[in-house]
């Protein structure tokens, strides 16, 4: 490293002037301003020196937040990378006013304007132009490093983890505070840290120390030399590009594997501890290298399979895999790049090894910005072989990285070119969209090492297995012995059991013989049993042909005919229960019989099964033995009441016999009652024939209830089919409900697609009734266009030609200086756009060449007043350009624009031209020669004679002007000016109001510069006409520009001991504790406390209630 070289840097540079013109504002729009911040060329002054390269170890945190017109969103929200996918994101950063800017220029407007609800800046070039840009977060000087690390950096370090490589870079002016938004390491304070240690910080929350690895290089590109940080011995690292893949890589560069953040702090601070700064003008820590961080990120990941059925191939990869999926690797690079800011010679002061530095860093940042140009610009050829910058940063702007870039800048005026191309270098970044890639790959180390793993287990496995498997062999012959010898025993009681069971079914066959034959002896019994019924009855008849008539015997013969009546009921109802017993018994044997054949079949399906269903042919041979010992039992009972029958046959037989004795004793007796017992015999006989036919009817009615058996046994079957007919509705009922259901999501599904089908349609309509109105509004612009370029070609025609013929039908230059109604100001309010303006000033700078100004100042003392009001118009837009200002005042057109205040009495003429006067006023040579010929009093009459609020304003922003010079205050007061401005805030007009407390504000801080380089040591010229009664009661209730601005006077007027009297006479003590307490701005609280606890009167005079 060389000796006279200093180490680490606070801020940066800005963009360079190469590219300030380059190219135009890409997404700005011109607006008007109401009011000017009208400080004209104030001496910069500067106490930095750059003799010597002094080493620096540490930074200091950017100066104290002021507080500007717009607060930041509490709400923390990070840039969206879904949408507009893979476009560079931008942000922009302002930095708070340093303590130079806080003395130099505190009293005058910021070039540049901040609304980060709309993600929006205006740079301001004068009172009546600014530019508004667009970027993607916009933070202003209160933004904590937190929330800019979480919406710039946390996006892409989240990319990062995902496996996109990702780049984070801050570019900007120096001093404006890139190091300390990229590199600060936050020892004292943690809320500090920037965004490198807050990355590091989350990758190492997001990793396992186990399975990622985190490597580190940190180097330094100086002087077209690639350095390492970490080992600076290291110099002329070389770039080396991958023909294949376009990948960079540096051979030779320091790559340490990072345990933890402390490790990371260790070595980010040895890098910061080798790098190159110096002391400038412009920076006391001004970095003469660019760092890049390089942070390597491998993670292993598992990506299961998705369908493991699909193929053998997937099968024998899971397997491979172990389950978890097939292994991957991601590996992914994060950049984040700390540029060194270029410089302005004749404002950093670098000469002699500080100039090579400045020309490589600008040669550098120019070759950057080449090839942002032609990025944004599609094209075919990119010079990234311009610059080592370029081709380490190739994969960043339009590579495969995900890029977000922090400008960062400063409010000061006295930047506003270094400003406006920090601003204009980040609009042309917004317009590149890197192809983002995923970097993952195969993992083929840990596979490898998986796969080993796997199988030595696996052939483990397989040994233990092959053991088992022969344990399990024998314990298998053992069981088949055994089963062979249990098969062998089995069967042989098969065939015992079998041959038991055929003698056992021959028993029972010749059983069943036997009970046949009995039930055909017991029908012989009932077939005679029948024939000795007919017998007895036919005796009966007999007998009662035989009877006597004998009348003792009439009731021996009724006892008898009850008791043969009685005996013959019973003989009849046991006949029809030995009719019901034999029907039963021919059922049961018809069982039997059926029950016999079942068995049968069954033991001959028994034969040919195993030794199973040797239990089950034993429950079926109890079974049948216990029905078998039942029927013996009916056959039992059957034969009892066989034998009771025949008793009582005999009994009756016995009685017959007696009886037809004792008819044979008395037939002779008893032939008297013969006729009375052949009545009695037909009543008998009749009875007998019901009770046969009750019998026959009987009988009929069994065949009808076998039939209906028969019919039931048919319902009984069709009832079966039914219910499986049954069975099958129910299914079809269920498939058809399935199928009902399927039908109602589908009409749900439809009628949504109906909904979305209207919805897309009206959205459509609407849409192309939108595109319509779009279509005519283009067209109706496109006309007035085209008409507005008509007018200017006949105003190009006309204008060199005659003096008197200006035509004044086309604008010449924006109209800012006023609202006024003519033609004039229509056309102009209607072109706002920055194409417009532009077109507009480039035609104003043509007809300047082409007809000269000499003539369009001529035009201002012309007869004709809309050619005197154009042509003042022009003068007037000529004037707001630094560049006119000189040349008009030579070519006379100050001595025209106040002879116009002077004899003018058209309001648009005297308001354009103190429009005019007041841009005049901004330069310092311009500003003696307005005072030298009369314009102070002009303007003073000028603002007493005209009631235009417009015009007022103006004037008052010219006399606001003038009170930044201090050798023109006394002229001032002479001339008018101070009363006119007083006399001009009583209009009560805000506009107005703020203009002249702007210029008793610059009157005032000019003033109070003179007592402290200690040329001044009067009253305060503003004390006499009566400034501080004025102050002291807006100080609080006007607008907050305004009272910004008499907040400020106040504290500067405190300043002079010779206006202490005056202060304490009129509440000034009183109001300067008010504004050390309530100011909206921290810089101005500070100079109240400062001022108050300076005077020991105002001490005297304070109140503790006040604070």
């Amino acid at each position: 490293m060389a000796s006279n070289s200093a180490v680490r840097v606070s801020g940066r540079g800005a963009e360079r002037q190469l590219l300030q013109t380059q190219i135009n504002p890409l997404h700005g729009s011109s607006s008007s301003s109401s009011s000017r911040n009208g400080n004209s060329q104030q001496n910069n002054s500067s106490s930095n020196s750059n003799s010597s390269h002094s080493a620096v170890r540490s930074k200091a945190p950017p100066p104290a937040a002021v507080l500007r017109r717009s607060v930041t969103p509490s709400r923390s929200h990070s840039f969206d990378f879904d949408n507009d996918h893979g476009r560079v994101r931008v942000a922009v950063r302002s930095r708070p006013r340093n303590a130079e800017e806080l003395i130099s220029d505190a009293d005058f407007n910021d070039c540049v304007e901040l609304y980060p609800e709309l993600k929006r800046l205006k740079l301001k070039k004068n009172n009546w132009s600014s530019e508004s840009y667009r970027f993607d977060e916009v933070f202003t000087e209160t933004a904590s490093q937190k929330r800019v690390y979480e919406v710039v950096a946390k996006p892409v370090v989240e990319s990062v983890l995902s496996g996109y490589n990702g780049t984070v870079m801050a570019y900007g002016q120096t001093g404006t505070g890139k190091t300390y938004t990229v590199g600060k390491l936050g020892k004292d304070d943690a809320s500090e840290r920037g965004i490198m240690v807050r990355a590091l910080e989350d990758i190492f929350a997001s990793t396992t120390p186990g399975s990622d690895i985190l490597e580190v290089s940190y180097l330094q590109l100086y002087m077209e030399s690639i350095q390492d940080l970490l080992a600076p011995e290291k110099i002329n690292i070389p770039i080396n590009e991958d023909a294949r893949t376009g990948e960079i890589s540096l051979p030779g560069a320091s790559v340490v594997k990072v345990q933890d953040l402390d490790h990371f702090s260790e070595l980010l601070q040895i890098g910061e501890g080798n790098r190159y700064a110096a002391n400038t003008k412009q920076n006391t820590e001004s970095s003469r290298s660019h760092a890049i961080l390089m942070v390597q990120v491998r993670r292993s990941i598992n990506q299961k399979a998705e369908d493991a059925t699909t193929s053998q191939e997937n099968d024998v990869k899971s397997n491979l895999s172990g389950g978890n999926g097939i292994p991957r690797v991601r590996k992914s690079k994060l950049l984040i790049v700390d540029l060194a800011g270029s410089e302005r010679l004749d404002k950093s002061g670098s000469d002699g090894h500080l100039l090579e530095e400045a020309k490589f860093i600008n040669l550098s940042l120019t070759s950057l910005g080449k090839c942002i140009n032609a990025l944004a610009e599609n094209s075919p050829h990119i010079p990234t072989r311009d610059s080592k910058l370029t081709r380490l940063l190739r994969d960043s702007f339009g590579g495969s990285a995900r890029t977000s870039l922090i400008i960062t800048i400063g409010p000061s005026g006295k930047h506003h070119a270094e400003t406006t191309s920090t601003i204009m270098f980040g609009q042309r970044a917004m317009k590149i969209v890197n192809m983002v890639k995923l970097k993952e790959e195969f993992d083929y180390e840990s596979l490898c090492r998986k796969l080993e793993t796997q199988v030595d287990h696996l052939t483990a496995e397989l040994e233990r297995g092959k053991k088992l498997r022969e344990c399990e062999k024998l314990e298998l012959e053992k069981q088949l012995k055994q089963c062979h010898v249990s098969f062998s025993e089995s069967e042989k009681n098969l065939v015992t059991r079998s041959e038991f069971l055929q003698k056992e079914n021959t028993r029972l066959k010749v059983e069943m013989q036997d009970i046949l034959s009995e039930l055909e002896s017991q029908k012989g019994c009932n077939d005679l049993f029948r024939d000795k019924i007919s017998q007895l009855e036919t005796s009966l008849n007999n007998s009662q042909q035989h009877q006597l008539e004998n009348s003792t015997y009439q009731k021996v013969l009724a006892d008898t005919t009850q008791m043969y009546e009685k005996k013959i009921s019973e003989l009849i109802k046991q006949l029809e229960n030995e009719c019901a017993r034999s029907e039963r018994a021919e059922e049961r044997l018809n069982l039997t019989k059926n029950l016999l054949g079942d068995y049968q079949k069954s033991i001959k399906q028994h034969e040919s099964e195993d030794s199973k269903y040797q239990k089950a042919l034993a429950d079926t041979t109890q079974m049948y033995e216990k029905k078998i010992a039942e029927l013996n039992k009916l056959l039992d009972d059957e034969r009892s009441h066989f034998a009771s029958a025949e008793e009582q046959l005999n009994l009756m037989k016995k009685l017959h016999s007696d009886s037809q004795k004792s008819i044979e004793q008395h037939e002779v007796e008893n032939s008297v009652y013969q006729k009375a017992i052949a009545e009695t015999t037909q009543m008998y006989e009749k009875k007998i024939a019901e009770l046969i036919k009750q019998v026959e009817d009987k009988h009929a009615r069994l065949e009808g209830a076998e039939e209906q058996l028969d019919l039931a046994n048919k319902l009984l079957s069709d009832q079966q089919v039914l219910m499986q007919d049954l069975k099958e509705i129910d299914e079809l009922r269920m498939k058809l409900q399935r199928i009902c259901q399927a039908h109602e999501s589908a009409q749900t599904e439809l009628q949504s697609l109906k909904l979305e089908h209207k919805n897309l349609t009206r959205e459509k309509a609407i849409q192309s009734e939108e595109l319509h109105d779009i279509k005519q509004a283009l067209a109706a612009e496109e006309k007035q266009r085209k008409s507005i370029e008509h007018e200017l070609d006949k105003l190009k025609k006309s204008a060199p030609e005659s003096d008197k013929d200006f035509e004044d039908k086309k604008p010449f230059g924006k109209e800012n200086i006023g609202n006024g109604s003519s033609k004039f100001g229509n056309l102009i309010g209607l072109h706002k756009s920055k194409s417009a303006l532009s077109g507009q000033r480039a035609t104003i700078a043509k007809i300047c060449e082409e007809v000269g100004l000499q003539k369009i100042l001529q035009l201002l003392t012309s007869e004709d007043s809309d050619v005197q009001i154009h042509a003042v118009k022009v003068i007037a837009n000529l004037a707001a350009e630094d560049i006119n200002q000189e040349k008009i005042v030579d070519e006379g057109g100050l001595d025209a624009l106040l002879m116009l205040l002077k004899s003018s009495q058209n309001t648009t003429v005297l308001r354009v031209a103190s429009g005019a006067i007041a841009n005049l006023a901004m330069n310092e040579r311009s500003q003696g020669l307005i005072m030298s010929k009369g314009g102070g009093k002009l303007l003073a009459k000028t603002a007493f004679k005209t009631d235009d609020p417009q015009t007022i304003r103006m004037v008052a922003g010219a006399l606001a002007n003038l009170c930044g010079n201090e050798s023109l205050h006394m002229m001032l007061k002479e001339d008018g000016g101070i009363n006119a401005l007083l006399g001009m805030a009583r209009s009560g007009n805000n506009d107005v109001i703020a203009q002249v407390a702007r210029g008793v504000a610059n009157f005032a801080k000019c003033e109070s510069r003179g007592i402290i380089q200690g040329h001044r040591k009067s009253r305060s010229l503003l004390i006499e006409d009566g400034v501080l009664e004025w102050l002291v009661a807006y100080s609080n209730t006007a607008t907050a520009s305004t009272r910004r601005h008499v907040e400020l006077a106040l504290c500067h007027l405190a300043q002079n001991e010779n206006n202490v009297r005056e202060f304490i006479s009129c509440g000034g003590v009183r109001e300067l504790a008010r504004i050390s307490v309530e100011s909206n701005r921290e810089d101005i609280r500070n100079l109240a406390k400062k001022t108050l606890n300076m005077n020991p009167s105002f001490q005297a005079e304070m109140n503790p209630e006040w604070l």
